[in-house]
């Protein structure tokens, strides 16, 4: 306990030092940036902001709340990381959630790493930490993978080496982002897993990948034997290639728009008079609701 509460008072200390003017810090040669660099200092929470290179988009409100309780039972265990932009200011590299949480619950300060780092390492390292959580959905981690490759131009060996992964995990992951938008849209909701991801991917055809995940959610299937609906549709294709009918080209340009809105594949049926049905399908209760939501908000 006293150890704990000595670090405490260090970083009260530390605070006050980044608070004086004349000892303001902007890189590794400054003065006394030995004593900051490393060592964990207790910064207001005011003077971070969130960081704009985030790889995560959802933050889950329950599970946010039950950490908040958490620290405001026991304090934030793991101190956030962040690098400094300005004086008395940073920006999160990692620990957002921790971030999130101690503002819930009205905390002025928390516990922080203070690093010294430019847009390109705070985006790798961002990307690299998120990667590595347990709690990210396949989508996210595939984005993340994918920023690397764009943004720091890191090939996939390479990307093995900083995660500590695989380099085929690494492909299985990028490969995700080949699946149709809805389709990863119902990864990351966790109406299908990431088995069921691999399964589809195998089809190329998007409009077929649609109708085999609108399968998948209507009879529950599960992954081996989405496996198997795939394995039969390749058998089903080679021996003899489906036919459909050929939508009018104004069916076609709004089609997708709709099923992209509504998060499903719609169905649309057009008869040689130019007459037709749209049918959006759902697959539960709390589905259905989504959808009406929709609707009513777009009159």
């Amino acid at each position: 306990m006293a150890k704990a509460t000595k670090k405490q008072a260090l970083g009260r200390g530390l605070s006050a030092l980044l608070k004086d003017p004349s000892n303001d810090i902007q890189s590794v040669q400054d003065k006394n940036a030995d004593k900051v660099i490393g060592n964990i200092v207790e910064l207001e929470l005011e003077a971070i902001e969130i960081n704009p290179f985030q790889p995560r988009t959802n933050f889950n409100e329950e599970t946010l709340k039950e950490l908040a309780s958490s620290i405001k039972e026991l304090g934030v265990i793991q101190p956030i990381t962040v690098r400094k932009l300005d004086f008395n200011k940073y920006q999160l590299v990692s620990g957002e959630r921790r971030f999130r949480a101690s503002k819930l619950i009205g905390l002025p300060t928390i516990p922080a790493y203070i690093r010294i780092a430019n847009d390109q390492e705070s985006l790798e390292m961002a990307l690299v930490e998120n990667i590595q959580r347990q709690d990210l959905d396949p989508i996210e981690i595939a984005l993340s993978y994918q920023r690397l490759i764009d943004e720091i131009q890191l090939t996939q060996e390479q990307m093995s080496e900083r995660v500590g992964k695989k380099r085929s995990t690494i492909a299985n992951y990028l490969r995700l982002l080949k699946l149709d938008p809805i389709i990863q849209t119902g990864m990351r909701d966790g109406f299908i897993s990431m088995g069921h991801g691999r399964a589809i991917i195998n089809i190329e055809d998007q409009s077929e990948q649609l109708d085999i995940y609108e399968k998948i959610l209507s009879d529950k299937l599960s992954v081996r034997d989405t496996e198997a609906l795939v394995k039969n549709y390749h058998n089903k294709s080679e021996a003899k290639p489906s036919k459909k009918s050929e939508l009018p080209a104004f069916v076609k340009n709004g089609v997708k728009e709709f099923s992209e809105y509504f998060g499903h594949k719609i169905n649309v049926k057009v008869s040689k008079n130019g007459k037709g049905t749209i049918s959006i399908p759902f697959h539960s209760e709390e589905d259905f609701n989504r959808i009406k939501k929709l609707v009513q908000s777009a009159k």
